[in-house]
């Protein structure tokens, strides 16, 4: 028979919800507006976040950045340091990426280290304000067996830190990699152990970093930040539509543009679409776009509108490596193609916003009022939108048109018959 459980005073007494003081939860900016909205508002003390993503998107370059940041702002109110742990780099290493990005600081403190006990003397020797690892797949626990990045390793190790952050109150910023699925290495409970998830994600031919909460504690987790890589590191990009948008005065055949939704996000796309005579077997392709949406709007423009598309190689793609893979992005599709189709350009300022269903028909999409707004903002100055939409406030400058089928919406915005 298993010792029953002893019963222990408690460390202190419960108390009511409505005396627990709130102010030891207050979050702290981290000095990038980004990341900051990622997390909805900065860092809470004691707060254990993860930021996973594939090798060399970036990571170590925006929490570098973080770091120097966190460590003028510590040494301007005299909060003490920084410490930033590196398992993958020398401390050389780092300075050198630092030298580059601009984030050299005497209050940003490094340390290359893998045993965790090493780690866990310097933060009990420096005290941080701010504690960023890099990586936890990189470090080891000597008291438990296996190899560095085994799921018991990082289970382990990643569970001192978090009982360190809650036992000090000290903020900590961990780096996880990802397997070639990308979801994050290690064992699952390594996400269930922290407070925060964010994904950092992008295209290694496009400048664009995208950071977005998988998981978090204290706040939304459909927030998106969005990123540029320089050569001079990682900066905050708060309105990325120069990179989704051709910056033309003329209007060309077979482009249009649509508003996607990142999180609670609005994001601009352009969405460019060719078709070509071809005399063997006809070619799908497309970049940045669902393919079987794509699909349906051939399938609809050929049985609804007529268009004879089935010997032509048809390829649909997007400006800047955007990503249009929303059901809401259906018109923009259909308008490209039949843009291409015809050789007429879609009339000028025009955003395209709906879901295009088998029959043609139109139908509504979420975030309705967001995208719109963003589109006033952005300078558009029509934007289709599918019928029974419900009310919309409308921006200044923006005419609304509802469409209630694809025949109506082309109608609309191709000088079709002229």
């Amino acid at each position: 028979m298993p010792s029953p459980v002893q019963h222990v005073a408690p460390t202190s007494p419960a108390m009511p919800i409505t005396d627990v003081a709130a102010t030891a939860s207050l979050k702290r900016a981290t000095g990038v507006a980004e990341l900051d909205r990622v997390l909805g508002g900065g860092l809470v003390p004691g707060a254990v976040v993860l930021v996973a993503g594939e090798p060399g998107i970036g990571k170590s370059t925006l929490l570098l950045d973080v770091a120097a940041k966190a460590a003028r702002s510590a040494a301007e109110q005299k909060c003490g340091s920084v410490l930033y742990v590196s398992g993958e780099e020398s401390a050389s290493q780092v300075r050198l990426r630092a030298e580059r990005i601009g984030a050299l600081d005497p209050a940003l403190l490094l340390a290359s280290e893998t045993d965790l006990s090493r780690i866990l003397g310097h933060i009990l020797e420096v005290k941080p304000s701010l504690l960023i690892v890099d990586s936890v797949q990189t470090l080891m626990d000597p008291n438990v067996d296996g190899i560095s990045g085994g799921s018991a390793q990082v289970r382990s190790v990643a569970a001192a830190l978090v009982k360190v952050a809650k036992s000090t109150a000290l903020p900590i910023l961990i780096v996880g990699h990802v397997t070639k699925d990308g979801s994050i290495a290690g064992p699952r409970v390594l996400e269930h152990l922290v407070d925060v998830v964010c994904q950092f994600e992008g295209e290694r031919n496009s400048p664009l970093r995208m950071v977005r909460t998988v998981k978090n504690r204290y706040g939304p987790t459909d927030e998106v930040g969005c990123f540029q890589m320089i050569d001079e590191g990682i900066v905050d990009l708060t309105d990325p539509s120069g990179l989704f948008l051709s910056r033309r005065e003329v209007s060309v055949p077979g482009t249009c543009a649509t508003m996607t939704l990142e999180g609670r996000r609005p994001m601009p796309v352009e969405v460019q679409g060719l078709i070509m005579p071809c005399a063997g077997t006809p070619r799908r392709t497309t970049s940045g776009v669902d393919s079987s949406r794509v699909a349906i709007s051939v399938a609809v423009l050929h049985s609804r509108m007529g268009f004879s598309m089935e010997r032509a190689d048809i390829f649909v793609s997007t400006v800047g490596g955007a990503r249009a893979y929303e059901p809401s992005c259906d018109v923009a599709i259909a308008l490209a193609l039949a843009s291409a189709q015809l050789d007429l350009p879609v009339a000028p300022a025009v955003l395209a916003i709906g879901e295009v269903s088998l029959t043609g028909e139109l139908r509504p999409v979420t975030g309705l009022q967001q995208r719109v707004a963003e589109a006033g903002r952005l300078g558009f100055t029509r934007v289709l939108v599918p019928a029974h939409s419900g009310s919309l406030k409308v921006p200044e400058g923006i005419q609304i048109r509802s469409c209630a089928d694809i025949r109506e919406a082309m109608e609309a915005v191709l000088p079709i018959g002229t």
